[in-house]
């Protein structure tokens, strides 16, 4: 073979790497169609690609870049940070975050007309998530504990509090929402209110830190605590603890008593999007009920499809849209603007108060 031969193989060899399709020596190169999704590591990175990336490539040709950097709220301090242009085309946050967006003109609102499948969605999650942000799955906050080391099956979240668990707990950090909403629901359980008098579960949350073993940002990390024993409760979303109950892990998942926050998590397009027809199509490929059902099926969440088949097995451990109203429901939009006050006092108050 010679040597201009061998340069042709490299170079043809080469352009799917780059996301170029076309004929070298005479042709015009075209780019391939493709988009950028950031979402999130470990297992669900593992789940969306076999459940639907993989599907959406195959039906459109689409070539889908996975992003998997950053937690809900730093992937949008990049939106913002770059006037939403952040260089991926849909991104995978909370409604917090799409009401956020929404607000600050960072996030482009998505077209009805285009995204059919947004019709079928729960309007009072569609609401809660605003018109920039599409729901593609609902969890909640649940208690995750060790089955061998817990004895019984509690029914509070002062689990985190008994002497017997002092340095078997792990904190998420204020950057995963789901600190924030245990910061809530302490609150929320000692007098305090959900986003107004937050002194009470600062207070809380300051001796649940002195109950811990410290801080980590992504559940993909704090899974592997509890898995290997050196944890024996924390806060974690039911889908992530469901999983791990499939696994044949020692644990188990419950909703205390004193109420929890649901997660509603969202698909968006920063207005700056290169590709958006591509991810106006990938976000109704990702609410068709199909999709939905697979989904659900895999990550073990809920949906806010109502129309979509449930295994049994899951049912009686979501959340339906009738429970709603039993969860502790905080203003998103007022959530918003006090984040950044609560991410100092947390700081101040919570991170300092943890074991050294």
């Amino acid at each position: 073979m010679g040597m201009r031969e061998r340069m042709r193989r490299l170079i043809v060899g080469l352009f799917p790497l780059l996301g170029f399709v076309g004929v070298v020596g005479g042709g015009s190169s075209v780019a391939a169609e493709q988009l950028v999704l950031n979402s999130y590591g470990g297992p669900y990175e593992e789940i969306i690609r076999s459940r639907i990336i993989e599907p959406f490539e195959a039906e459109t040709g689409i070539r889908v870049v996975y992003d998997a950097v950053g937690s809900s709220s730093q992937d949008y301090a990049k939106i913002k940070a770059t006037g939403g242009r952040p260089g991926f085309d849909v991104v995978v946050m909370t409604a917090a975050q799409a009401l956020q967006g929404c607000q600050e003109g960072l996030l482009q609102e998505l077209p009805v007309d285009v995204i059919g499948e947004l019709a079928a969605l729960s309007p009072r999650l569609s609401d809660a998530a605003g018109p920039c942000g599409a729901v593609h799955e609902v969890q909640y906050m649940s208690l995750l504990y060790r089955t061998d080391h817990v004895e019984g099956v509690p029914s509070s979240w002062n689990l985190l509090l008994e002497p017997a668990l002092s340095g078997r707990v792990i904190l998420p950090t204020f950057q995963n929402v789901m600190a924030v909403n245990l910061l809530q629901v302490m609150s929320h359980m000692n007098g305090g209110g959900l986003v107004d008098d937050l002194d009470p579960g600062f207070a809380a949350m300051a001796s649940v830190a002195r109950q811990s073993i410290g801080f980590e940002q992504s559940s993909a990390l704090l899974d592997s605590y509890i898995r290997d024993g050196s944890v024996w409760a924390m806060p974690f979303w039911n889908g992530r603890a469901q999983l791990l109950v499939d696994s044949g892990a020692p644990v188990d998942y419950v909703r205390p008593a004193e109420g929890t926050i649901p997660l509603i998590a969202t698909l968006s397009v920063p207005v700056g999007a290169e590709n958006k027809d591509a991810a106006y199509r990938f976000i109704d490929f990702f609410l068709r009920k199909s999709s939905q059902e697979a989904w659900v099926e895999g990550y073990r969440v809920s949906s806010a499809r109502s129309d979509i088949t449930v295994p049994e097995e899951l049912l009686s451990r979501q959340i339906s849209e009738a429970e709603l109203d039993q969860l502790l429901l905080p203003d998103l939009t007022v959530m918003a603007t006090r984040m950044p006050e609560w991410s100092e006092r947390w700081d101040r108050d919570v991170v300092s108060a943890a074991r050294r």
